[in-house]
């Protein structure tokens, strides 16, 4: 009776997340030595990544570590005023207020995150402060802002002119109807393994344009927005992240590469289910985009998406930088 129950538990799991089991294969150092690892490399989400791999290739060509290199590589879009979806120059809430998210981990487990953020222009820094200058991992709104000043990051105003144009252009009708590919092109996420074969993530975003106040994606959520296991590897989300929340979803891929799926199956993996508890709740995901890009321990990768649009970064030594067009779903 026991066996059986055991059996059954099993089965069920499997059914009920729609996703089936294998036994675990995950990379050991044996393999390793026995595979041909492409390190370093780094992923980054959209067509801005390809400017964000450049600066955090500066230091991954210098043996510099990971963590290191995509806290800089992400920066470089926080900064940017013509961006509309990450950090300075982002849009701002439905209140004209530019709040923003991100997360960091590296490859000891270690992680910090910021939600709600305004007035910091870097918050993925902010983020690392978290992990590494507090006793918690998460900090919110006026909390996490008085954090940061008290670590020395200037108060900076971030609505841009332009920003502020977008928003009371839309205040006329207040209609909230995200553009797929457009207002679903809201996060940068970056992945790196680096020469001594350690991997980290970070993940910044504004989110969605003229959100409710206090609304929080998965961007600075770790396990949905971003999830980093250093014996397997590493991924990181994009798009509508209450439906990335739902699923926990770069978990999720992690812990599909655990179990032998390569990085592109992983993401697949994740967005099938995605879609399936779409059609459950019977919602219209017509205007829904959802992308993943993982990395594994040999420094292979892959991405996959909801519908087409989706594009990613990829820079190593010997293919350069290259943007690529993810497959998808939905077709």
């Amino acid at each position: 009776m026991k066996l059986y129950r055991r059996n059954f538990l099993k089965t069920g799991l499997a059914v009920a997340s729609g996703i089936a089991l294998r036994p675990f294969k995950a990379l050991s150092n044996t393999n390793l030595q026995a595979t041909e690892i492409t390190k370093p490399i780094v992923l980054s989400t959209w067509r801005f990544g390809i400017e964000a791999n450049n600066d955090a290739w500066g230091i991954l060509k210098q043996n510099g570590s990971a963590l290191d290199a995509v806290e800089k590589g992400v920066q470089r879009v926080e900064a940017d005023p013509e961006e509309r979806s990450v950090g300075y120059g982002g849009r701002p809430d439905r209140d004209g207020n530019v709040t923003l998210d991100a997360c960091i981990m590296d490859e000891k487990a270690n992680i910090g995150s910021v939600a709600c953020l305004q007035h910091i222009k870097h918050p993925i820094s902010v983020a690392r402060a978290v992990m590494e200058k507090s006793p918690h991992v998460m900090l919110v709104g006026e909390g996490a802002l008085q954090f940061a000043m008290r670590q020395g990051f200037p108060k900076e105003d971030l609505l841009t002119k332009a920003s502020e144009k977008e928003w009371r252009e839309w205040l006329k009708t207040s209609e909230y109807k995200p553009v797929v590919n457009i207002e679903n092109h809201d996060t940068i996420g970056m992945i790196a393994l680096d020469a001594h074969g350690n991997l980290s993530g970070a993940c910044t975003t504004s989110g969605m344009a003229y959100k409710m106040q206090g609304r929080v994606g998965d961007s600075p959520i770790i396990g949905a927005g971003l999830y980093v296991d250093n014996e397997v590897g590493a991924a990181v989300a994009t798009g509508h992240g209450e439906e990335i929340i739902r699923v926990v979803g770069s978990h999720l891929v992690v812990e599909q590469m655990r179990h032998g799926k390569s990085p592109q199956d992983a993401c697949e993996a994740a967005v099938q289910l995605i879609l399936k508890k779409f059609k459950i709740r019977q919602q219209d995901y017509s205007a829904t985009q959802i992308g993943f890009i993982a990395l594994n321990k040999a420094g292979e990768f892959g991405a996959y998406c909801l519908q087409k649009g989706f594009n990613f970064a990829v820079l190593d030594e010997k293919k350069g930088n290259r943007l690529i067009d993810a497959d998808y779903l939905i077709k």
